[in-house]
């Protein structure tokens, strides 16, 4: 394990001292401090025991052939590629008094996305911290800074934004500008989509100039279970699995690799596993309580939504879901915010106006249902 450094976090700035943090936001409330402010000392700042990065994980490839020292600029045989890993960065807190919280971001994402917002508010991962939960946040296998990969992927430079604007429903684009669902807490304005659209990265293994999305699953479960099993080193404590859309999948069969899940707060999913499949059945075996939260704009009464249909059928994969874990003996939860009281959400939860209301949501989850 690293040496311990310990150095001071402003709240006002919530900007970390260390180059590999740039393009956090800024956060310029200070009445945000949620939870028991653990974190926290009396004069406001957040104090931060650890921190460091590891690679967590993957394979190591090696070509056929002996290494030619005479020629080591140009030879390739007998040479090898570490690769497949996920990269993941991590904080404690001085006063580390909660659980570990693991972050897997979404489709054409990074860790990026937890740890500020478009418009320089204060990330998840800093709100946690303060509730006195470590953070080890990863960047997937084939992504952001983990792009070493096993598998040759085509990146396309085929402009997308609006499609993915449309398909996060945090509006659509109309008259050649973007929109906003009615009710939005999405932050608004041309710097801010700005900042949004270029927090997306891509996966170094897709085909994406040929259309092919696909992601391989085992690979992220297992460079994910690694991260938690790295984490209970660290830590003495078992993590829990914070997911987000695509990462949401290989989030489910995570808990097949490792004993180490406290509990999974899978954020709008791709979908959750069926009944009696095998992800399915090792969460239950572990006992693992999860919840599921999803925003606004899910249903066939949103007729000005596009994605909203879709949306209801994958959250219809969740109350399935729900439904059979509990009877089986689980513990399960699906959250929809609007029954909350908590409205105007996309698919970006975390990074909207009201993203300290829905941390604090799962603050008080985690406290009634967690180990």
């Amino acid at each position: 394990m690293n040496k311990k450094h310990k150095f001071a976090v402003l709240a006002a700035a919530a900007v970390l001292s260390i180059s590999m943090l740039a393009g956090c936001g800024n956060n310029d409330d200070t009445s945000q401090n949620i939870g028991d402010n653990n974190a926290v000392d009396s004069s406001g700042t957040l104090v931060i025991a650890e921190q460091g990065m590891f690679s967590a994980g993957g394979t190591v490839l090696t070509s056929e052939g002996t290494f030619d020292v005479s020629n080591y600029y140009t030879s390739r045989e007998g040479s090898t590629s570490h690769v497949d890993h996920a990269n993941v960065l991590y904080q404690i807190p001085e006063d580390d008094t909660g659980l570990p919280m693991v972050f897997l971001h979404g489709y054409g994402q990074s860790r990026m996305g937890w740890m500020t917002t478009p418009d320089g508010r204060e990330g998840w991962s800093d709100m946690f911290l303060r509730m006195g939960h470590s953070v080890f946040l990863i960047d997937q296998p084939r992504r952001g800074e983990a792009g070493q990969t096993s598998v040759a992927g085509t990146i396309t430079t085929e402009p997308s934004d609006q499609t993915w604007y449309t398909q996060f429903r945090i509006g659509t684009y109309l008259n050649d500008e973007f929109t906003y669902n009615e009710g939005s807490k999405f932050p608004a304005g041309e710097e801010v989509l700005d900042q949004f659209f270029r927090q997306m990265t891509p996966d170094t293994a897709m085909d994406s100039a040929n259309g092919d999305q696909n992601i391989d699953t085992t690979v992220v479960a297992r460079a994910v279970a690694a991260t938690i099993d790295e984490a209970y080193e660290r830590t003495g404590k078992d993590s829990i699995l914070v997911t987000h859309s695509q990462g949401g999948i290989p989030g489910w069969e995570t808990a097949r690799y490792t004993d180490h899940i406290a509990a999974i707060v899978a954020i709008e999913p791709g979908m959750a596993p069926q009944a009696d499949s095998d992800d399915y059945n090792s969460l239950l075996e572990k006992e693992i309580p999860v919840i599921f939260y999803y925003g606004d704009y899910i249903g066939e009464e949103f007729t000005d939504v596009p994605a909203a249909g879709m949306w209801d059928m994958m959250a219809a994969t969740a109350d399935s879901f729900a439904e059979a874990y509990n009877k089986a003996g689980g513990n399960s939860t699906v959250i929809h915010l609007p029954d909350e009281g908590i409205t105007g959400n996309s698919h970006f939860m975390f990074q909207e106006l009201n993203n300290d209301v829905i941390a604090e949501h799962i603050e008080n989850w985690i406290k009634a249902n967690v180990k």
